[in-house]
């Protein structure tokens, strides 16, 4: 098997390794991965790899790492009855041609890994979907899934969170980092569920033409324009982890600002600042992880995969044709484009694939 080992000190440090498999455990099945997306989701994984957990999924020699993905993935081996040879799930995925799970929890709909190393972790990144019997998988959309999916569903959990708020009784949602997609996610969603609440993207000069054309957002801004905010009640979701723009965010909207949500990478004292110093709301960081167990506790999995799915397809309508996916083959494909990426210099509008 091959495995894309990352230098976790210096995240542009990558090479392909060659291992040898080893034989299957009892009860567990050997996945063939068949394909995965590679996003600046993947770069925030590695970024925060060491706080949040992410480097341990998908144990590495001391010192490496293996950046975890979500795509799609063959059972070519099973000493677990229930999982037979050929059949295909989705789910979290290394960069890597193999995986061996140890399956438990095994329903129609999914199993759980239950790897003794992966129970620290949030539960849902160890859950994986049986294709057979999955609501959301669509075989002619699974590079929409790969590349959208789990950034999509960040965005709806926001959007649940907010909604089940009260949206702080603000009537406008500003969010930075436009065209990342889970910044669209969660403006598809609020569109479709909160239409009420006023949609204003906020994004680089470059990025705006394309931010305008998805549709998601009332309005959009380049960064240089943050001074023409409306001063209306609002809450802010920051995908960018920009201090400065955090900033002028706060001391535009001021008092009328009734949350501050950071997603992704850090901290806000890691943003080269402390939280106590800025105008109205202090920012508060949002882990999906968290909220996906209380929404499944608060509505049911089976009702929470309803409304998901439904939100999903309601995205692809609004967004699932705004990027154009490329295929590419291997796994040093893999680890050039992850290196790439971590130079920022990937356009929003190319949604990457990787066929192992």
């Amino acid at each position: 098997m091959q495995q894309v080992h990352v230098d976790k000190a210096k995240l542009t440090e990558a090479q392909v390794v060659e291992l040898d498999a080893g034989p299957l455990a009892a009860g567990a099945a050997r996945l063939a991965i068949e394909s995965f997306s590679v996003t600046a989701n993947n770069v925030t994984y590695a970024v925060v790899g060491d706080g949040f957990g992410y480097w341990n999924f998908f144990p590495a020699p001391e010192g490496k790492g293996i950046v975890p993905m979500w795509g799609h993935a063959r059972v070519v081996e099973s000493n677990c009855p229930e999982l037979a040879v050929g059949e295909r799930v989705y789910g979290y995925l290394p960069m890597a041609s193999h995986l061996d799970v140890v399956p438990g929890k095994i329903s129609p709909g999914g199993f759980v890994d239950t790897a003794e190393h992966r129970q620290p972790m949030s539960p849902i990144y160890n859950q994986y979907s049986r294709l057979a019997a999955d609501p959301e998988h669509d075989p002619a959309r699974e590079g929409e899934r790969m590349i959208f999916g789990p950034l999509f569903k960040t965005g709806f959990l926001i959007e649940y969170f907010m909604r089940s708020e009260g949206w702080f009784g603000a009537g406008q949602l500003v969010i930075t980092s436009a065209s990342s997609k889970t910044a669209m996610g969660l403006a598809s969603v609020a569109k479709r569920r909160s239409p009420d609440v006023r949609r204003i993207g906020l994004t680089s000069a470059g990025n705006v033409a394309f931010v305008e054309a998805s549709g998601l957002y009332d309005t959009v801004l380049s960064y240089d324009a943050v001074g023409e905010l409306p001063q209306a009640d609002s809450v802010s979701v920051d995908f960018a982890g920009n201090s400065n723009l955090l900033r002028e965010i706060h001391e535009r909207l001021g008092g009328a600002l009734k949350y501050s949500c950071l997603v992704g990478a850090t901290h806000v004292d890691a943003r080269g600042m402390g939280a106590g110093d800025l105008p109205g709301p202090t920012p508060t960081l949002f882990f999906a992880p968290d909220h996906a167990v209380a929404l499944f506790k608060e509505v049911g999995p089976q009702e929470a995969g309803k409304q998901m799915a439904e939100s999903w397809r309601g995205f692809l309508e609004d967004a699932g044709s705004s990027v154009a996916i490329e295929r590419h083959a291997g796994l040093d494909a893999a680890r050039a484009i992850f290196v790439e990426m971590v130079a920022g210099s990937i356009d929003p509008a190319r949604g990457i694939v990787i066929e192992p």
